[in-house]
């Protein structure tokens, strides 16, 4: 996604709903803000085409397509304490590559499920960057903040506890679904609740408010560091009752005001 239209998104109303689509009648990316139960269309400038269709019928794409994918590792007390682990003392960072990325209702494919061992679900808050930034102070990271969507940032823990690093274990094709909107807003309050649902049943459900590390105390963290560029994206970490999923299962990350990204697994046979 061009810095123009990045551009574009960042001069909507603040509390604008932004979702990309493909339109079904010609195959193209559309764009739409969500109105209701409808998604109002809207045209390459990002004005009112004066069409509409319902969002159960958008074919959604994510809402934007970041240039980096920054993480932060244990960033919520709770899940802290379910992994044994200290609270940190600074955020932890690693990145995901951006070809983990799937869409709203697209599925998560786990390649040799047997021979993989346990997947997890991780929903998480994603913060979208609207304009570079190096070296910013907390008081002022809210500035450089485009929106806000949710983000679930699928893990294979054999491999996440066998490698030094993480990248491969939260690195797989399909291993990033996000979306299905961005919301346009500088802040979000920390008594906002981000809750996770396998197949129904919620299986995470906390506040902001645990987290260790807050939005802009992470935008500050890593622009002492490296530059952050206009379309990256953060996720914030994931809160306790993080578990395994199996084919079959149905995943939604759902955060109060951003709507809920559902994803279904799938397992792929065994490669040669």
């Amino acid at each position: 996604m061009s810095v123009e239209i990045l551009g574009k998104i960042s001069k909507l109303p603040e509390g604008t709903v932004f979702v990309r689509g493909v339109d079904k009648a010609d195959g193209h990316v559309s764009w739409g803000r969500v109105a209701g139960d409808d998604v109002e269309l809207l045209d390459a400038d990002l004005k009112p085409t004066g069409r509409k269709c319902k969002a159960a019928e958008f074919k959604f794409k994510t809402p934007i397509d970041p240039v980096k994918i920054w993480c932060i590792g244990l960033n919520y007390r709770e899940h802290a304490k379910e992994a044994n682990a200290e609270i940190p003392d600074e955020p932890c960072v690693f990145m995901k590559p951006t070809s983990c990325l799937i869409a709203h209702e697209e599925a998560i494919k786990i390649p040799d499920h047997d021979k993989l061992g346990r997947v997890d679900y991780e929903g998480e808050l994603a913060v979208v960057i609207s304009k570079n930034c190096r070296n910013v102070g907390e008081k002022d990271a809210l500035d450089y903040v485009l929106g806000y969507s949710c983000f679930n940032d699928i893990s294979a823990r054999v491999l996440q506890k066998k490698d030094r690093q993480w990248i491969r274990a939260k690195g797989f094709d399909t291993f990033g679904p996000f979306g299905p909107a961005l919301l346009l807003k500088k802040t979000i309050s920390s008594k906002t609740r981000i809750k996770t649902r396998l197949n129904g049943k919620i299986v995470q459900d906390a506040s902001f408010a645990d987290m260790v590390f807050s939005v802009p105390s992470v935008i500050s963290h890593i622009s002492r560091f490296a530059t952050l560029e206009a379309g990256d994206v953060i996720i914030t970490g994931t809160p306790n009752g993080v578990g395994p999923v199996k084919h079959g299962d149905v995943v939604e990350v759902e955060i109060e005001g951003l709507g809920t990204l559902r994803n279904s697994i799938e397992a792929e046979p065994p490669h040669a």
